[in-house]
């Protein structure tokens, strides 16, 4: 079997410069990484995980929890993640927390804390402080996306900011009757998102001088059968129906514009519609909304991590809280466009 010693013979370097090549750390120049890199390959050479864990005291693998996989934001924040862990030399093991309370004290009380993770990420997820103090005792690093973790550091959006930036998108196009469709109340009980995002869209009109109509308020599960049917009934009547909707969720704004064409209305004619995520389907839908990048925010978050791990005076400041803010951006698209006088 190869080794690390005939690597380095054929690359022309010392064992120490293969194992940081190999491993992707800094302080080796490009031309000794294409060297060893060029000897690995040619001699079939592939790293042994226990014998780099025994090196570097590291397992280069990375705990990455979320409540869901099988929703949209979810798996592009993992996918955005796990590209940039791969890129670095370090594997993932995913957690999902729809099992309940057991299952997440299971997670936080036993599998992360056993040597088999160096650092974790979390996604919309928000640790205790107990939680979080057995991660800090066991020298593991955590950084959280999603909203602000007290101890911790986190990549945060401003949901109130973001939901402000959309109904006054709405309201800069003259609409003065503007709905929203939001999440379930409760949905999210780790950073209350589905709130924040309502806030924002009552401060922008409450700033316009607006009145609220609860008739014009609605939630949904961030799905599009749910926006759908709660479109629909928005809509439905045309003497009390909103000439704009701010929903969000992209999802939510898919199921608002087909509910609005099955009740013969046009978009953005009779009805302007926005959402908020930047969906990989928002362009075919057509749907201004205000972008989050999430691919963006699970590549950033693990480069952070990885800098973490790379800091040899980690054990002083394993965990301390800090929030990075992530800036959201306005994509208008032909989901909306000037109020006009609807055709009913």
């Amino acid at each position: 079997m190869v080794g690390i010693q005939e690597v380095a013979a054929l690359a022309g370097v010392s064992t120490a410069t293969v194992s940081r090549a190999l491993r992707g750390k800094e302080h080796v120049s490009k031309k000794a990484q294409e060297k060893v890199e060029a000897a690995a390959n040619q001699l079939g050479y592939v790293a042994s995980a226990s014998a780099s864990q025994l090196a570097s005291g590291r397992t280069l693998n990375i705990g990455v929890v979320l409540p869901f996989i099988d929703r949209w934001f979810f798996s592009v924040v993992l996918e955005g993640i796990e590209t940039t862990l791969i890129e670095h030399g370090y594997d993932l093991t995913l957690y999902n927390l729809s099992g309940g309370n057991e299952q997440r004290k299971k997670i936080f009380n036993e599998f992360l804390l056993r040597k088999r993770v160096d650092g974790v990420l979390t996604v919309a997820v928000n640790p205790s402080e107990a939680e979080l103090h057995s991660l800090s005792r066991m020298g593991k690093p955590i950084i959280g996306i999603g909203g602000p973790i007290s101890g911790a550091r986190a990549l945060t959006m401003d949901d109130t900011a973001a939901g402000k930036l959309a109904t006054e998108h709405l309201l800069s196009l003259g609409h003065t009757k503007v709905g929203f469709i939001g999440g379930i109340p409760g949905s999210d009980t780790e950073f209350n998102q589905p709130d924040l995002r309502e806030v924002g869209y009552v401060e922008a009109l409450q700033a316009a001088g607006l009145q609220l109509k609860d008739n014009w308020i609605a939630q949904a599960n961030y799905t599009i059968e749910g926006a759908y049917w709660a479109a629909k009934q928005m809509l439905g009547d045309p003497r009390h129906a909103p000439t704009a909707i701010f929903c969000a969720s992209d999802e939510m704004g898919f199921g608002t514009i087909m509910a609005a064409k099955d009740l013969g209305l046009r978009v953005p004619q009779d009805i302007s519609v926005i959402g908020l995520d930047n969906h990989d389907m928002s362009e075919f839908f057509g749907l201004s909304t205000i972008s989050q990048s999430p691919r963006q925010q699970g590549r950033r978050a693990a480069e952070m991590l990885l800098t973490l791990l790379a800091d040899p005076d980690l054990s002083n400041h394993v965990n301390i809280e800090k929030t990075t803010d992530w800036p959201v951006q306005l994509v208008v698209r032909s989901s909306t466009a000037r109020s006009s006088t609807p055709t009913r």
